[in-house]
């Protein structure tokens, strides 16, 4: 494979290295001056470059297109159409204009658009994304795009997303001129570390509710979990080696850039993370990704569980978002040797720590879904609270800044390990907090709260909106001053003073930040319907207007999609769970139960001195645990069928959270409670000990 990486990296994908040697001079210039100056793309230029786009897609086994885009359900669509136009005289011709290339017309009625599209309007635009390359997969050629409805509202993830790469641009561009630099664009860039599970396709195919739901609503705790901490780095087992090894080379050949890959913490846990990209074209590989996951897994026997959480009682699976932004090379979060001196680093340090304190609540809809509600606070990811991680040189800073107090300058302390062959190193000053939400790693910010199946399309558009903000508010307030300097230095100082209470370098898992974080005023919101209500808010209607990100319409609109989407998942859990307990697990305890009773007969039967003490004792509480079981289930019915009849969906969604799940969680308690006496070859679902370690 190493012989090859270069030759199959980007061969699927009609890259610049493409474009460069295959269009015309002054097509190509063209091009690119669309993708980086936004400038608009003539429709003879277009028909340019579809004719070419289409010959190489030809060459690369394509026989159809299709607008790839992401509507509001979170996941990727297509719809195919084949270049072949057939002629009078029976033969037929590829085609493809550039027309097509640059705007399509799928139905928008089927998509959620939360009340912004009727059935009866069906009509909906796709626009071609030119700053996102078209590739080849299955034998179709994808081209990124946005998707728009008739009247044009935002119908999907990305054009919100390419809308805030704009206005972060914009007024980055004009904070760096007041510093003296003239800067065409700044840009967002993402590196999205996806985590995931892998499990045997056989034992995935006998458990309904990993089929259904995408996570297990039964399963006892296994007798060993994550608790030796031996899985984390460990060696990889030979089929998930061999697995890597296929899905580095799909990724390579679609030019997504994944570099690194390892064990996760809990068993049957993974890691994938790519090196940085431009943010859309960095969360359009990673979408990618997750669907080549799956079908590489497909492969070699296994299942790649993408949920945030499928498993109750081991880690569940996150996707840092780590962020940063760059101009002409220059990483604008890179603090150099000395912070305290480096004024630019400070604005923008001080714009970013403002931005998340301000919009804490917009940022958390960002990471609110069914799935990442189990995952968020459970001693494994961050809690629901957002707060900032700093470090201990950037807070002795800050400390200093905002007291107008000396500050002696960064410490390098020196890391020796104690063994001559081993080399001296300087400590990082900014030591890792796994337990932080939002976190400065040296040059970027990492974002822990997203779960492993969203897009990050949602958490970036929103803090590249929020950063944005904060950027134009220094350029108000300084852009006139007689001395910047002294202006940009008041404005950090007051910024930082304004906005201390959201940076916390301490244990986010403990119950004793809860209580600080409750007396700084800082939101917790721990679950979904809770948390979506900030789609709402007056200010962040304000804040996605003022930079025409998303209109107060479209706003709305995505409220009443989350809430509506968070009902049908839960809806869709307890009617699963139903089935199963219905028609597999209690008829499995019933039935072992009189296998048991049988061969308690039989041993009186043989004589009358014979103990049936441990019949009698399973007996007992497995009966217990299997009326417990129907008690549940009858109870989970009812309330599931009551809360669906509800038609607000505000309403709807806050029941089934407040009502469904608990009822949920009373029929698994039951039902994990039956599986621990039941014996396995009765009991039907594949226990977590076969799941997560692969045993027999």
């Amino acid at each position: 494979m190493a012989a090859t990486v270069m030759e199959i990296y980007g061969s699927k994908v009609f890259n610049e290295h493409e474009m460069r040697e295959r269009l015309p001079s002054s097509t190509y210039k063209s091009l690119k001056a669309t993708i980086e100056k936004g400038q608009p793309l003539d429709l003879d230029v277009a028909n340019v470059v579809a004719s070419v786009m289409k010959r190489w897609a030809i060459e690369q086994g394509a026989t159809h297109y299709t607008h790839w885009f992401q509507p509001l359900t979170g996941i990727t669509s297509e719809k195919h159409d084949g270049f072949v136009s057939p002629q009078p005289d029976g033969t037929a011709i590829m085609e493809f204009s550039g027309k097509e290339l640059i705007k399509g017309e799928p139905d928008a009625s089927s998509f959620p658009s939360g009340g912004l599209r009727a059935t009866a309007e069906a009509r909906g635009y796709t626009a071609w994304d030119p700053t996102s390359y078209a590739f080849v997969k299955d034998e179709v050629l994808c081209i990124p795009t946005a998707f728009c409805s008739y009247t044009g509202e935002a119908l999907d993830k990305k054009t919100p997303l390419l809308r805030s790469m704009q206005a972060i641009s914009d007024q980055a561009c004009r904070v760096l001129k007041l510093f003296g630099k003239d800067v065409e664009r700044v840009s967002t860039t993402v590196g999205p570390e996806q985590e995931f599970f892998l499990i045997r396709k056989e034992d995935y195919n006998k458990r309904l509710d990993l089929v259904l739901t995408g996570r297990t609503l039964f399963g006892s705790a296994p007798s060993k979990g994550q608790e030796l901490e031996e899985h984390y780095f460990g060696t990889l087992r030979p089929i998930v080696s061999e697995f890597y090894k296929d899905l580095d080379e799909e990724l390579w050949k679609l030019g997504v850039p994944a570099r690194t890959k390892h064990n996760e913490v809990a068993p049957g846990q993974h890691e994938l993370a790519p090196i940085f990209d431009t943010t859309n074209v960095a969360i359009d590989h990673n979408l990618v990704t997750m669907e080549i996951l799956q079908k590489v897994a497909a492969k070699h026997g296994l299942v790649c569980l993408l949920h945030e959480k499928p498993f109750e009682g081991v880690n569940g699976s996150g996707k840092h978002n780590n962020w940063s932004l760059t101009a002409g090379g220059e990483n604008l979060l890179d603090p150099g040797d000395t912070p305290m001196e480096n004024l630019q680093f400070m604005v923008f340090l001080a714009a970013v720590i403002k931005a998340v304190d301000e919009y804490a609540d917009l940022l958390r809809t960002s990471v609110a879904t069914p799935g990442n509600d189990h995952r968020l606070g459970a001693n494994e990811a961050p809690p629901a609270i957002i707060s900032i991680f700093v470090g201990e040189e950037l807070e002795a800073v800050i400390d200093a800044i905002c007291s107008d107090s000396p500050y002696a300058g960064p410490v390098k302390m020196k890391m020796d390990l104690g063994v001559d062959v081993l080399p001296k190193f300087s400590k990082d000053t900014t030591d890792r907090n796994r337990t932080s939400p939002f976190a400065f790693t040296g040059n970027k910010f990492e974002f822990r709260m997203p779960g492993s199946n969203e897009n990050l399309s949602d958490a970036n558009f929103i803090l590249n909106t929020a950063v944005a903000k904060a950027l134009k508010d220094f350029v108000a307030a300084t852009s006139d001053a007689a001395d910047f300097e002294c202006a940009a230095a008041a404005w950090v100082k007051q910024t930082l003073n304004d906005h201390r209470r959201v940076i916390f370098n301490g244990n986010g898992y403990s119950a004793a930040w809860e209580e600080e974080a409750a007396r700084r005023g800082l939101p917790n919101r721990k679950c979904t319907p809770d948390a979506m209500i900030a789609l709402k808010d007056p200010k962040n209607v304000a804040l996605m207007e003022e930079f025409g990100v998303l209109t107060k319409t479209e706003l709305f609109s995505r409220y009443e999609v989350e809430m509506e989407h968070y009902s049908k998942v839960i809806n869709i859990e307890a009617r699963t769970m139903l089935k199963i307990a219905n028609k597999q697990l209690i008829p499995a305890a019933t039935t072992y139960m009189g296998d048991v009773a049988s061969t308690a007969a039989a041993k009186q039967t043989v004589s009358e001195s014979l103990s049936t003490r441990a019949e009698t004792r399973l007996l007992t509480a497995l009966s217990r645990y299997t009326d417990e079981m129907s008690d549940a289930a009858d109870a989970l019915k009812a309330v599931t069928d009551k809360v669906s009849a509800l038609e607000d969906e505000a309403a709807k969604a806050h029941a089934f959270h407040d009502e469904v799940l608990p009822a949920m969680a009373r029929l698994r308690a039951a039902a994990d409670e039956a599986e621990e006496l039941c014996d396995e070859d009765y009991w039907p679902l594949p226990c977590y000990s076969r799941l997560l370690f692969y045993t027999e």
